[in-house]
């Protein structure tokens, strides 16, 4: 019985509400001195509970005296509950994004290992068209299976993986000096983007087993998830074009790109960067 209470307090009712027209459907019809036997409660709050009730057309009064009451049958109570509160949901839903015009999503945070799993398997469950992912071939194991899953449903996977990555789905753009990459980065990091809705980015991994500074950011800001998808991208270009031009890169910026990087970053970086 204290289930139904607190499952009609969920739709509206106050707890007086529900005890009243709980008693009132175990016996009816029945005066407001029984209603307040049959309810357990004050009988000063009853009759004005009952009054309350009439107004929302929950329960019927008769016009004897003593007045006594009959509820209205369940059936046609949450027939009626059902309607509007659609009607409020289909309000909202319509209004309440014009409240403020320029609105941004936030950006979150979400610490430790396990919420961050939690978060990315979520997010590639959303994925109705592609994802883009950067990441280690160590982490990639904990999500390959709701990959594949996404995969089977036609999302589009293209990923650049890291340390001997191997896949049998999707894209996939292998990145080199993924040893000295973690190393520089003081951990494995992980970057994704899905459907252009909602991105992710940060450190899943560190030399740490536990550590509990282990965060991303994770957020449904276009203009923040455009960006990342815009370094997942230009990754997997530069990844292509050395695949290919391995020789005439290693002439014009040498061995690990220090050229280029000299050239960017100058000769004594404090940043270092892949």
């Amino acid at each position: 019985m204290a289930d139904l209470i607190e499952k009609l307090k969920e739709i509206g009712f106050n707890t007086y509400e529900a005890k009243v027209y709980v008693a009132l459907l175990k016996k009816f019809p029945a005066t407001g001195y029984e209603v307040a036997k049959l309810a357990n409660i004050p009988q000063s709050r009853t009759y004005d509970t009952l009054k309350a009730l009439e107004e929302k057309n929950v329960v019927a009064a008769t016009n004897t005296k003593p007045v006594s009451y009959t509820p209205i049958k369940p059936k046609q109570i949450l027939s009626s509950y059902q309607k509007r509160m659609t009607s409020t949901i289909n309000y909202l839903e319509k209004h309440l994004p014009e409240v403020k015009e320029n609105y941004n999503e936030p950006v979150i945070t979400i610490n430790g290992k396990q919420n961050i799993h939690n978060r990315i398997i979520e997010s590639i469950r959303n994925a109705k068209r592609e994802i883009y992912l950067e990441i280690w071939s160590q982490d990639y194991k904990v999500i390959e299976q709701e990959l594949l899953n996404a995969y089977n449903r036609n999302v589009e996977i293209r990923i650049v993986g890291y340390d001997n990555f191997q896949s049998r789905f999707g894209q996939v753009f292998e990145h080199a000096f993924a040893k000295d990459i973690e190393m520089s980065l003081g951990g494995r990091m992980v970057i994704m983007t899905v459907d252009e809705n909602e991105g992710l980015v940060g450190k899943i991994s560190s030399f740490k087993n536990e550590n509990p500074d282990l965060n991303i950011i994770w957020t449904q800001n276009k203009s923040i998830v455009f960006i990342i998808k815009e370094f997942i991208v230009h990754d997997m270009y530069l990844i292509d074009v050395e695949e290919n031009l391995v020789e005439q890169m290693k002439y014009i910026y040498g061995k690990g790109f220090k050229r280029l990087k000299d050239k960017v970053l100058g000769v004594n970086p404090t940043y270092m960067i892949h």
